[in-house]
């Protein structure tokens, strides 16, 4: 069984170059593989490997400047869920396009997994998902208000359109683990909200520690690995990947007429022509290919 850990942190990294190479060759050594963002604000990403590999990489990360109270979230796989490692700098490890944004200088007030049901239960709390649309559509809170933004960096332009709609009200948000509630809780605290909270851990904490007949989550958490969607107890979920639009897709999707695995779904039936399609059949050829020869086709997934 392997250990997949995900995990952030907003520090101050003077140089985030120097820092990426010794963490990729750390990974690379430990057989560790995943994605991990690096940046001036911080570090941010999903790993898999071994527990005692993930423990090594982990201290390493600790140790880094300003990492020592990191925290992470732990899940389990029976397969790898990853294809490679990747260390990337980027200008911002979860991307809201706000340099202003700093969740090191204040957040709005965490929200234990235990409380959260109590709180958002309240008639004067607006309970925000702050994830992508197509997250959101595998599964949310109860009467949660979907912005229905394609990327996070569509939120504060939502914000401003709708701030009206949530006057005289708390604000509660949640995302998958907790990063883009540090961005979007600064973000609102800086034009003004005073009393806006956050869901500690995020969904994944949520769903590890809450049981099934207390919850008031309703579908799946999708996950930026091949495991897709997780469930609560953080078992794996029944959605899988399509490999054409990137969506999660239902056992009901892959049922339809228009789903072809590789290829199509019917989220993306009508989004690609008869040559992207085309493509796709040949890149899905390719993985089969090399499924059979017991190796692993990158265009499988990341």
């Amino acid at each position: 069984m392997l250990t997949v850990a995900a995990l952030y942190h907003f520090t101050r990294f003077e140089d985030p170059a120097v820092l990426r190479a010794p963490l990729k060759s750390l990974c690379d050594a430990e057989g560790v593989r995943g994605s991990l963002l690096i940046a001036r604000e911080g570090i941010n990403g999903t790993i898999a490997g071994t527990p005692a590999a993930i423990d090594t990489v982990i201290a390493h990360i600790r140790d880094l400047p300003g990492c020592a109270e990191l925290d992470w979230k732990e899940s389990t796989a029976e397969r790898m869920p990853f294809g490679r490692m990747k260390v990337r700098l980027k200008q911002e490890i979860v991307t809201m396009g706000k340099p202003e944004v700093d969740p090191t200088t204040a957040v709005g007030r965490y929200v234990a997994p235990e409380d959260w049901n109590a709180l958002i239960a309240e008639p004067d709390v607006a309970v925000i998902d702050t994830r992508n649309d197509y997250e959101v559509a595998i599964g949310t809170f109860d009467g949660a208000v979907d912005p229905g933004i394609r990327s996070f960096r569509d939120f504060p332009a939502w914000w401003e359109a709708n701030r009206d709609r949530f006057h005289n009200k708390r604000i509660a948000m949640f995302c998958t683990g907790g990063i883009r509630c540090e961005k979007s809780t600064n973000y609102l605290m800086g034009l003004g909200e005073t009393e806006v909270f956050h869901l500690k851990g995020g969904i994944l904490k949520y769903l590890e520690e809450i049981p099934a007949e207390e919850s008031l989550w309703h579908g799946e958490c999708f996950v930026f690995d091949q495991r897709v969607a997780l469930k609560h107890a953080l078992e794996q979920g029944t959605h899988s990947m399509c490999h054409a639009c990137r969506r999660p897709i239902s056992p009901d999707d892959m049922a339809a007429e228009s789903y072809e695995h590789g290829v199509s779904c019917p989220h993306c039936i009508d989004l690609f022509t008869d040559a992207d399609r085309r493509r796709f059949r040949e890149r899905q050829r390719q993985v089969q290919l090399a499924e059979k020869r017991g190796a692993r086709h990158l265009g499988a997934g990341s």
